[in-house]
């Protein structure tokens, strides 16, 4: 059942390829072990080949032993137990499964916030941690991100007209640049002379934030009257650009018409020339038609191709269907790679989830993650959705629940989150009972505080066997303390006579030596337990005894003594000892013992003279024996004992 702490480790065949691969940020674990693998060694057993064509890496989990994102583990766990238990009582329910979604994202959101925070405060102390720590915020807004995405495509399946939105929403929770412009704009002295100012207000209508555009450009009418109509016109095109309101009266079809309507006016502007005076208004009102050389020219305020592609859909698609996304993110990625670049595994996994390809989704996040948190609450979401019933594995178990006893045995392994594997193990209906039972007998029982919460584990799962060798090893180590009245404690709760009868008798012939008993009150209230031996009856009945006798209840306590002597039940070390307790009851001044109990007392006594007397003859003719096998040696000279 002990075993020393492990660390998880996720084991993957590269065939010479670093598992992390180009990322702006790094990803996947800090330590890495390479060894070679079975092939190699049969060509070359010393294993010092210079040429191995498979690698094995082998990468240590470290995050589980972050105390930040180990808060994140163990929050995230209440969520995924809300999340099984509601979908049992009502399962498929789309907007219980998105409040599910969010409660996610919030927690993660809350310890992005943290992570930058300590990485500030210890930056002066130590720069290396402080990078640590910023690395685990990028790797975490890019988990956030990927999530964010996944729920509005697979989670709350939006379809044309509300899909815009959702996706415009997802552009400015995780890209900020224009925020920290605005802020930098706002405490200067002359915000409108700011070097800023027209990025802020284009970055503002790059993600529909039509309202706060309209705010900052009212502040530059009001210093140039003489180009009033041109600002009014501009911000009238603004405040008229339609939007699809889910939920609203209006029809897809509605929208469309008037989206086209407002398109058309904003084309007349363009060819009126209204805004040629002004080149950054005009650029804007290029942007409102959807010119794309407009767009690719102000790609440096969106900074990534995926807010490209939404900007762009939005002033050219704003209706587009989720199965149109891939094709338009395959055309915006190539606007931003580098020629001669590869796009980073962000990328490709984002590419994946605007294909639909989910389970490449998965399998990507797996090699570039550095541990199974995502990927396994991800999969469980995605699963209650009924998204995953094709991606089944070919040994024994879904995806879902493969991803699951992946994460979970990450967790076994942690001083402290190894409580929140058991839960985890407990939703893999296939083989979370195996699981469970292997990781049960590698606990490391180093506390009897640890051993009690094992143990009402394996109780509330019925896991008798388990139960029972947790209590013998408790008992064992309880018994080498010489702590007896909890060895006797672990062994009733085992279930184990034989221990149980052992403990007895040192707690005896402790008695024995002492004159009392050290687990007096233990002993006392064993109840029904106590017949799990003769031995341990004897032990109970015994105390029983003693209790009586110091409450004064004479009658009864000799009545109880009595009967221990003729039931035989104790040893016959001990019958001595108890008829010299029987002797204080004898001398009270009140008769306690009957005539026929007297008797039966004396008939006791007579049976303890007796054997003492056997042992006394077999003692002697043992040694009489003894005498005569040295005295037959004739060769050999006679012991000093002997003639002694």
């Amino acid at each position: 059942m002990e075993m020393e702490d492990e660390s998880a480790f996720q084991v993957t065949d590269i065939p010479g390829i670093d598992p992390r691969g180009p990322i702006g940020f790094e990803w996947g674990p800090t330590e890495m072990l390479v060894y070679p693998t079975q092939n190699d060694r049969k060509e070359n057993p010393s294993g010092t080949s210079s040429q191995m064509t498979t690698i094995q890496v082998v990468l240590k989990d470290k995050d589980i032993y972050s105390p930040i994102l180990s808060k994140l583990f163990n929050e995230s766990h209440g969520i995924f137990m809300t999340l099984q238990k509601t979908q049992k009582d009502s399962p498929n329910n789309k907007t219980q499964l998105i409040h599910i979604s969010r409660n996610y994202r919030s927690v993660m959101r809350a310890y992005l916030e943290e992570l930058h925070k300590t990485a500030i405060s210890v930056y002066s102390r130590d720069q290396n941690l402080s990078m640590e720590f910023e690395d685990q915020v990028s790797i975490l807004s890019a988990v956030e991100l990927i999530w964010n995405l996944c729920e509005i495509l697979y989670v709350e399946a939006a379809q044309a007209g509300s899909l815009i939105g959702l996706l415009l929403d997802w552009v400015r929770v995780h890209i900020c640049q224009v925020d920290a412009m605005a802020e930098q704009l706002m405490d200067s002295e002359e915000p409108t002379q700011h070097l800023y100012y027209w990025n802020v207000i284009t970055g503002y209508v790059l993600q529909s934030r039509m309202a706060e555009a309209r705010q900052m450009l009212a502040k530059k009418a009001l210093l140039d009257p003489a180009a009033s109509s041109m600002y009014k016109c501009m911000s009238d095109l603004m405040r008229k650009m339609p939007m699809f309101v889910p939920g609203s009266n209006q029809n897809l079809t509605e929208f469309e018409l008037k989206w086209r309507h407002w398109q058309e006016e904003c084309q007349r502007c363009l060819r009126e020339g209204i805004f040629a005076p002004n080149k950054d208004m005009l650029l804007i009102c290029q942007i409102l038609v959807g010119n794309e050389d407009a767009l690719l020219e102000k790609r440096d305020l969106m900074s990534t191709w995926y807010h490209f592609l939404v900007s762009k859909l939005l002033f050219t698609h704003p209706s587009v269907k989720p199965t149109e996304l891939y094709q338009f993110a395959e055309v915006c990625l190539d606007h931003f790679i580098p020629y001669g670049s590869r796009p980073d595994p962000l990328d490709h996994i984002l590419l994946a989830v605007f294909e639909f390809n989910i389970h490449q989704v998965l399998k990507s996040c797996c090699l570039v993650l550095n541990n199974w948190w995502f990927v396994a609450h991800l999969t469980d979401l995605l699963d209650h959705c009924s998204l995953l019933q094709s991606h089944n594995l070919h040994f024994g178990s879904n995806l879902r629940e493969f991803l699951i006893l992946e994460y979970a045995s990450g967790l076994s392994s942690h001083h402290s989150l190894w409580q929140l594997a058991v839960d985890y193990y407990d939703y893999c209906p296939d083989m979370g009972r195996v699981y469970l039972e292997l990781f049960i007998e590698r606990v490391p029982l180093s506390t009897e505080r640890k051993a009690l919460k094992v143990l009402r584990i394996c109780e509330q799962r019925q896991m008798t066997e388990q139960v029972r060798s947790i209590c013998k090893i408790m008992a064992m180590k309880a018994l080498s303390s010489n702590r007896l009245g909890s060895a006797l404690s672990w062994s009733v709760r085992a279930k184990d006579s034989f221990f149980a009868t052992l403990i007895s008798d040192r707690l005896l012939q402790n008695y024995s030596i002492k004159g009392s008993f050290s687990d007096f009150d233990l002993i006392s209230n064993l109840g029904s337990s106590m017949l799990l031996s003769d031995r341990l009856t004897f032990l109970g009945k015994y105390c029983e005894f003693h209790k009586l006798y110091g409450e004064m209840q004479f009658a009864e306590a000799a009545k109880l003594l009595l009967l221990l002597m003729t039931a035989r039940i104790a040893p016959r070390s001990f019958w001595m000892t108890l008829l010299l307790d029987a002797l204080p009851l004898m001398e009270q001044k009140e008769v306690i013992f009957s005539t026929e109990q007297t008797y039966e007392l004396m008939h006791c006594l007579e049976d303890v003279t007796a054997d003492e007397a056997q042992r006394e003859k077999e003692a002697q003719a043992v040694g009489v024996r003894g005498r005569g096998r040295r005295g037959d040696h004739k060769t050999e000279p006679p012991s000093i004992g002997f003639h002694s």
